[in-house]
């Protein structure tokens, strides 16, 4: 399946995109990750502290262990506050 992957933030300035369309045969979020991490450094850095990470599939706030099918956008940020 592909995805659009979109980074948001530090992620996007460790990847040096904001955004790619990805091949994948991930099952999960987890999966997806996995299998960025394993192509280069900057991925690995990006993804090396997941507590300090948020994932959105389709625009829907998500988990990193919720299934990909079906799914056409996944988005990687870090924690918003508000104030």
């Amino acid at each position: 399946m592909t995805v659009e992957v979109l980074y948001f933030a530090w992620v996007r300035e460790r990847i040096g995109l904001p955004r790619e369309r990805i091949e994948t045969q991930a099952a999960t979020v987890a999966d997806l990750i996995a299998e960025l991490v394993a192509r280069e450094e900057r991925y690995a850095l990006a993804f090396a502290d997941l507590a300090s990470l948020r994932v959105a599939l389709d625009q829907e706030l998500s988990s990193f262990d919720a299934p990909l099918a079906g799914v056409r956008e996944v988005a990687f940020f870090p924690p918003m506050t508000g104030g």
